[in-house]
């Protein structure tokens, strides 16, 4: 029972320390031996009333803090480690990236997201082609155009508030959302496609701007630069851009300050027209341009469209909705500064769906204004108007000649009905030059984002930012090269498609994003915006698809053409991010659904394929053993690298270990799993691994090994496990295959230890595979000889793959050279320096083109057909397109050898394996030679022990009882006459594989197995052993 602390009551010290005493007292009494009757117990016990931090000891309360993994306190949660194990580690995560980020200026929802959007979406097709559309369209397809168009973006706008409110958005704005969604390849696709889109809007309302000053300086002062024409446009939008560039170049709160004036500019022009509309035409000069104010007439007449040619194009519903559209593009001003956002994931919502209603009901309000109150043509002479005339005889004056005034032939209408024209002016120049900003800091800081995303190769450069809100000048540079690009265009017309097209296919993967994460639903997907459906987001994305080849088919298939082709270039690139997006999932979940069907599929013959467990350790040190597995199943079927420790490893070293085999695996270009066994034995750590790794049906079914050349100085034990390895496959039916090269397999203390983000160098631990050409440098370090094998038992060793010290009289350099060419990886040694080229061509042997030769089959028994369907899966690869099958059989010596050679070729046909040649072996149970005879016993004389000598119990070497060898003798034989027709037949080819002999479980040792294996492989070229389960994999049937 826990009671207060007598301090906390106000106790004296005295008192508190009596009490102390006391319980100490009454707790050594409660655990005195003396009294064994009674018990431990606490109902009289007390405890000190602690300060929080003391009663968690190492355990962290939930906080903000420990879920950010982007804050300076990286590592401020207790470790599993810490709280279980008792172990403390000081050292914080080296791979941990600590974010820089801006303390400057930050905007709420209404300045950041709302004023900014209303200003873009308020641009110059408000002022200069609203009129104009209304005129072509007329005042319903007008107000449909603007429906259309707020449907995508309303739309758009639920889908990117889903994406925006489910966690923190940073800066980068759309293609942030896109690329954290639907991964790098659409984000980086869409992120150059937006940010180019923003760069040409900043041409647009430049050039926008550039009409109505243009027209107001020929209009109230009659000025003309050079010829009031495009040329005026080129200077003034030059020097206008200049302007703006310096303006955003000073830094975001500047430009802020600049929007708010613009606001306010623009909404007292607004009102100045909405006024001016009711005030009506207040002279005969513009009546005579088409205003005559609200009539019932006109609101007919301008209620149906009346499509023109206009700048050479037949004008249409969907043409003119290509042109009007960029006046919706506004709505991802506030998302493309979401860096600068005080909460972004608020702030984006609000503003943006508030602009959004706002806009649309005034535009829809203007369409109407202006289709009631201004005639489509006007002669602008006041001659023919009269302020007593009819709206018929207005209308007649334009039908047998050419007028330049009325909705459909002025740019003007909107300063021409405002109540004070001059206002209007100053309303489109602020609607214009806002958006131009807006522009202006959305386009280089998307692309900044996407610089520093490094998804692209060589752009890095203009990704960097300057001051404390890290400005990304150069992107500003960039940004101004491709506007000012645009504004020598200098027509409005021209560039509105392009940009129209490029925003389109924005919104469609914002729409595409958003219906994938929720169809797909990963955990992660919790959006606090609700008010969306993943089906609308389809909807939005198939109407913004089909928008834009309605607008111009040939630009939207360029537009489609360079999104494709920047995912494709992402894609390939591969680059290292792991962002979380909705694709991973979609992948997890097919590939769990997949490997679900898949296991109820019963298996077939035909559709059997190698999936191979190989026993690498750690990868990096036997690369030549990966390189040889990954040729049976790159593109075709599963691989696992397996790798056994001894010892216990703690879960940072786990860790540790699997992520540098990965990583390597991927800088090696191999597609393997890689699996780990610690605390464990090699014999069981095999048979564990082939339980436990894979599921389903994709499991390992072959069990890949590296040769244990070190056996005749191993322990016994250490041979034992080797050999139980092998008994624990085949008793789980599981076919194995033995790998050797004469130079080894294991290139431990030899190559440097593979470093990423300078990890802590893991020793490997050599169980089961080794390498004794290395074996002294691997002790002392020392690298600086290496032996070369040349005997006359590896025959055309240094020929078959390496690069032989005087060139080959059958081979040009040239040739060589590309055969070289395969190897790209370059292997250093433990100081850092590049290993000798014999030995890098030993350890890439199976990566390079292969010398025209043959692989040597010795199907010498039926183990299902594995030990013929390998070697030809071989001689698919292009490295090993030289290499003819050549396959040995054996016959008594009383069988015809033709009808036997016939016999196997009819069946290898059948099988539809194309083989060079098939050799029957006659005299395969002939007696060895003495020579050999003698070999063996001199590989076997240390080994060989008296049944009754005492030393056998406490062995440590190799040991073979005499009444075993005797007993095996005839076996033994035949490996003896197996090796003298295997130096006969195959010591020149690129490759042998042989059925592995099957050792018998209780009647043949661990030694005497590896005595056999060394018999049929020493001296040889590459070696292959292999037995198969016995089960056919091979069929006739198609």
């Amino acid at each position: 029972m826990y009671e207060q602390d007598p301090s906390s009551s106000g106790s004296s010290g005295g008192k508190e320390g009596s009490l102390q005493d006391h319980s100490a007292s009454r707790f050594s009494e409660q655990l005195n031996p003396s009294k064994l009757g009674e018990k431990a117990h606490l109902r009289d016990s007390f405890r000190m009333t602690l300060s929080l931090k003391d009663h968690l000891n190492k355990e962290t309360l939930p906080s903000p803090d420990n879920y950010n993994p982007h804050l300076l306190t990286i590592g401020s949660r207790a470790t599993l480690d810490e709280l279980h194990l008792g172990e403390v580690d000081d050292q914080k995560d080296e791979n941990s990236e600590v974010e820089i980020v801006a303390a400057g200026f930050k905007f709420g929802w209404i300045q950041g997201v709302l004023i900014r959007c209303l200003l873009n979406i308020w641009g110059v097709m408000l002022f200069l082609r609203l009129s104009w559309v209304v005129g072509q369209a007329g005042i319903l397809q007008a107000i449909l155009i603007v429906l259309l168009a707020t449907t995508v973006t309303i739309i758009t706008a639920l889908s990117m508030s889903a994406i925006s409110t489910n966690g923190q958005i940073k800066g980068g704005g759309t293609y942030y959302m896109i690329s954290r969604s639907l991964g790098p390849e659409f984000g980086g696709a869409i992120g150059i496609i937006f940010a180019l889109a923003n760069s040409m809007g900043i041409a647009l309302h430049t050039v926008g701007f550039c009409e109505a000053l243009s027209d107001m300086l020929e209009e109230y002062f009659e000025v003309q630069i050079i010829d009031g024409g495009l040329n005026d446009i080129r200077i003034i939008g030059s020097i206008t851009l200049v302007a703006l560039g310096a303006i955003v170049a000073i830094g975001m709160e500047w430009e802020a300050k600049a929007q708010l004036l613009f606001m306010g500019i623009l909404i007292v022009a607004l009102a100045n027209f909405i006024v001016g509309s009711a005030l009506g035409p207040t002279s005969v000069d513009e009546l005579s341009k088409g205003f005559v104010g609200y009539n019932l007439e006109i609101l007919s007449t301008n209620f149906q469209p009346d499509y023109r040619v206009s700048n050479g194009l037949q004008q249409s519903f969907f043409t003119v909705f290509a042109i009007f559209f960029p006046a919706a593009t506004g709505i991802l001003a506030g998302a493309n500064i979401s860096g600068d956002l005080k909460n972004p994931s608020e702030a984006i919502p609000k503003g943006t769906i508030l602009a959004i209603i706002t806009t649309s009901f005034s535009y829809i309000l203007f369409a109407v204004i202006a289709g009631a109150t201004v005639l489509r043509d006007a002669s602008g002479d006041p001659a023919n108007y009269t302020v007593n005339g009819t709206v018929s005889d207005y209308m007649k004056i334009c039908e047998n000649e050419t007028c330049e005034w009325g909705l459909q032939n002025s740019y003007q209408v909107m300063t021409l009905v405002s109540a004070f024209g001059p206002l209007n002016y100053a309303g489109c120049f602020a609607a214009t030059l806002s958006s131009a900003l807006a522009c202006f800091v959305s386009a280089p800081k998307i692309f900044q984002a996407l610089c520093n995303d490094n998804i692209f190769p060589y752009i890095h450069f203009f990704g960097k930012g300057y001051g404390k809100n890290q400005e990304p000048l150069r992107a500003y540079a960039l940004a101004f090269t491709i506007a000012l690009a645009c504004v020598l265009i200098a027509d409005l017309n021209t560039i509105a498609p392009l940009i129209t097209n490029c925003y389109l296919a924005s919104y469609s993967l914002v729409n595409l994003s958003t219906f994938h994460v929720d169809l797909f639903k990963p955990v992660g997907w919790r959006p606090t915006f609700r008010y969306y459906n993943k089906w609308l987001s389809l909807l939005g994305f198939g109407l913004s698809v089909a928008a834009m080849f309605l607008c111009s088919w040939p630009t939207a298939l360029v537009t489609s053409a360079l999104v494709f082709t920047f995912f494709f270039i992402v894609k390939y690139r591969k680059p290292d991010v792991n962002w979380g997006s909705s694709t991973q999932v979609q992948v997890y979940k097919a590939a769990l659904s997949s490997v679900q069907q898949f296991s109820t599929i019963d298996e077939h013959i035909k559709t059997y394929t190698p999936q191979i467990l190989v026993m690498t350790g750690l990868p990096y040190m036997r690369p030549s053993l990966v390189d040889f597995a990954y040729l049976f199943c790159k593109n075709n079927s599963l691989m696992i690298c397996g790798d056994i420790v001894k010892e216990r490893r703690s879960h940072k070293q786990r860790t540790e270990r699997t992520q540098k085999s990965l990583h390597w695996l991927r800088a090696h270009k191999t597609k393997s799993f890689y699996s780990l066994m610690d605390n464990i034995s090699f014999s069981n750590g095999v048979g564990t691994l082939l339980q436990a790794t894979g599921i389903g049906k994709m499991k390992p079914n072959i069990l890949l090994l590296g040769y244990q050349s070190e056996w005749k100085t191993s322990r016994n034990s250490e041979i034992d496990e080797y050999f139980t390895a092998i008994n624990t496959a085949l008793e789980m039916h599981i076919a194995v295959t033995i790998l050797r090269v004469q130079e080894g397999l294991d290139y431990t203390g030899i190559i440097r230890d593979f470093d990423i983000n300078h990890l802590v160098k893991d020793k490997q631990n050599n169980e089961g595979i080794d390498n004794p050409t290395f074996a002294n440098a691997r002790e002392s370090g020392d690298i600086a000889t290496f032996p070369t094998i040349a005997t006359a038992e590896s025959v055309g060793c240094e020929e078959i793959i390496g690069e032989a010290k005087s060139p080959s009289s059958t081979e040009s350099a040239g040739d060589k050279k590309k055969r070289l060419k395969k190897s790209r990886i370059v292997f250093k040694d433990l100081q850092g320096n590049e290993l000798p080229q014999e030995v890098q061509n030993n350890i890439c042997r199976f990566r390079m083109k292969q010398k025209r030769g043959t692989i040597d089959v010795w199907w010498l028994y039926d183990d299902g057909g594995l030990s013929m369907l390998l070697p030809y899966i071989l001689t698919t690869r292009s490295n090993w397109a030289n290499s003819k099958l050549r396959v040995f059989c054996l016959a008594d010596d009383n069988e015809e050898r033709l009808t036997k050679q016939k016999s196997m070729r009819l069946l290898l046909e059948k099988f539809r394996i194309p083989v060079s040649d098939v050799v029957v072996i006659h005299d395969m149970t002939h007696s060895p030679s003495k020579p050999t005879k003698t070999w063996f016993d001199d590989l076997t004389n240390e080994f060989i022990r008296k049944d009754d000598d005492p030393s056998n119990a406490d062995s440590n070497v190799p040991l073979i009882l005499e009444s075993e060898l005797l007993a095996q003798k005839n076996k033994t034989f035949n490996f003896m006459r197996l090796r003298e027709l295997l130096l006969q037949y195959s010591s020149d080819a690129n490759l042998v594989v042989m059925t592995l002999p099957i050792p018998q479980k209780g009647i043949v040792s661990g030694p005497l197995y590896m005595c056999w294996l060394e018999t049929l492989t020493a001296g040889m070229p590459p070696f292959l052993l292999v037995r198969g389960n016995h089960t056919s994999v091979l069929t006739f049937h198609s």
